[in-house]
């Protein structure tokens, strides 16, 4: 650091945290100046939110010392963090569900009121909502709310205390393209005010749009830190990976129909608030293809996936699955061979607290060879586990650790390996990639290629309008619960399906 550079916010000098036995964070070194967007990247489970959880007092270091405006500290808990001006958004939300979102964004505030009605909290919420551009709806109950909107209370409950230091763990992964859009230019405003943000994002177009400087870890270690504008994207992902990786390019093939595996019929569904969410939908998944839903969230996918797996009943219309007319039950979408990785992992497709192995496996507990009649083999469970643990590619010290403990990007990919082997006809895949680093991306893409090409029909959910066209056989773009239309990939391009995302006929 030169005399000219901007004073430095943070510094963390030789940090090390260890997990029995595991080194997580081996004395990682990282300088962040106020008044600046500062990167960090790395594959999952490098190291990058263990960073975080020691700076914001959640861990603590195993050696290394943190410094915040020249000063020494040592956080004895998250608490003391907030105190000192440090706010983290986190990966996975920390909001109390059955809590409206005004009382979320109040809640253990040293600024509300005493005495402070309902209607006054919204209004509070309401205003702090417009000065940093993020559309919440304040008397909402928050277990009511979809992902994204979730994850923009989360950004929200964070702004509202004033943190000096901001870090955001995958701010945008559930965010529309306009949302993020929106959100970074709050960033940019709020650096330039003389904050100092930790950007982590597995999106490398978006980290060069945004930070000033970008440091990569690998395997726990810091392997460069260096400017954003010297950078480029194949830099970048060597650099997180340790070898080139080869660009994403278009996978999809000449589409031939199979038979119809999955079909929807003139189906509406509700959503939550019991408003309308699917609207005569008429779908078809057919042997062997991938079929894309295209379209911003929000716009009735979480509902279409639940109602293709049994978690959601239709209020009209028939589910067939092969031909058979379907109920809303989920184990009997399950005994007929529909795997499920859904959009919030956390909430539908894991047990937070229950162990690694558990959880690898609760979905075949009734099968042989874990279960004949009432007996259930332990042995078998562990080994079953063991194998999709590796089939995941999910580098875990002890399996009967719980499940949470693993890395987002490390909970994708055991849910994803998971429900993959239960998908004997179809797969629905809401937003699979998401939260994965650049490497796992192309893991999980050729894994459901391989399905495909193994005779499974694919109803894969996707935001990235990339992504959909480089896999995807064919493209049915939602808008407003309602299909607005469905074509082969080859007759489709990014501005025909922006349009039909926005609402209009292209």
């Amino acid at each position: 650091m030169t005399d000219a550079d901007p004073p430095c916010a943070v510094r963390l000098a030789s940090v090390t945290k260890r997990f029995a036995g595991v080194i997580a964070n081996d004395a990682v070194d990282l300088e962040v100046r106020a008044g600046e967007i500062h990167a960090l990247l790395g594959e999952n489970g490098a190291g990058k939110s263990t960073l975080m959880n020691v700076l914001t007092g959640i861990y603590q270091p195993d050696g290394g010392q943190i410094f915040i405006d020249g000063r020494e500290v040592r956080f004895a808990s998250a608490a003391q963090a907030i105190a000192a001006g440090i706010g983290m958004v986190h990966q996975h939300f920390k909001l109390i569900r059955a809590f409206t979102v005004a009382e979320n964004i109040h809640l253990g505030w040293a600024e509300t009121p005493v005495r402070v009605s309902r209607p006054q909290m919204e209004a509070r919420t309401r205003a702090l909502a417009e000065k940093f551009g993020l559309d919440v709806r304040p008397g909402a109950v928050v277990g009511d709310l979809s992902a994204g909107e979730q994850q923009r209370v989360e950004i929200l409950r964070t702004l509202s205390r004033g943190a000096r230091v901001l870090i955001l763990d995958e701010p945008t992964a559930v965010l529309t393209p306009d949302e993020s859009a929106v959100l970074i230019r709050n960033l940019r405003a709020y650096a330039a005010a003389g904050a100092a943000i930790i950007f982590i994002s597995h999106k490398l177009d978006e980290v060069l749009a945004v930070a000033d400087r970008i440091t990569v870890l690998r395997a726990g270690r810091r392997v460069a830190s260096l400017l954003a504008a010297d950078c480029d994207e194949p830099e970048l992902a060597n650099l997180m990976v340790g070898h080139d990786v080869a660009p994403r390019g278009r996978q999809s093939q000449g589409w031939t129909p199979g038979r119809v595996v999955l079909e929807l019929c003139g189906v509406s569904a509700r959503n939550d608030r019991g408003l309308p969410a699917l609207r005569n939908v008429d779908l078809a998944v057919h042997a062997g293809e991938i079929l894309a839903i295209a379209g911003v969230a929000g716009n009735g996918q979480r509902e279409l996936t639940e109602v293709l797996t049994g978690m959601r009943p239709a209020s009209q219309g028939q589910v067939r699955l092969d031909g058979r007319v379907m109920r809303a039950d989920p184990a009997a979408f399950l005994a007929g061979g529909v795997g499920h990785i859904p959009q919030d992992r956390l909430k539908n497709g894991l047990a937070p607290s229950m162990s690694i192995a558990d959880n690898a496996v609760m979905r075949e507990y009734r099968r042989p060879p874990l279960a004949r009649g009432p007996v259930f083999s332990r042995v078998a469970a562990a080994a079953l586990a063991g194998r999709i643990i590796a089939d995941a590619h999910v580098a875990v010290p002890n399996m009967h650790a719980p499940v949470r403990n693993l890395s987002g990007g490390n909970q994708q990919r055991l849910v994803a390996r998971r429900e993959m082997r239960v998908a004997s006809r179809v797969l629905i895949a809401a937003y699979p990639t998401r939260g994965l680093d650049i490497g796992a991306i192309g893991t999980m893409l050729r894994y459901v290629i391989e399905m495909r090409n193994s005779g499974i029909g694919v109803l894969l959910v996707s935001e990235d309008l990339e992504e959909v066209l480089q896999i995807a056989d064919r493209v049915a773009v939602f808008f407003a619960g309602r299909v607005m239309g469905i074509f082969p990939t080859e007759d489709a391009d990014g501005e025909k399906l922006g349009l039909l995302m926005g609402g209009q006929l292209a």
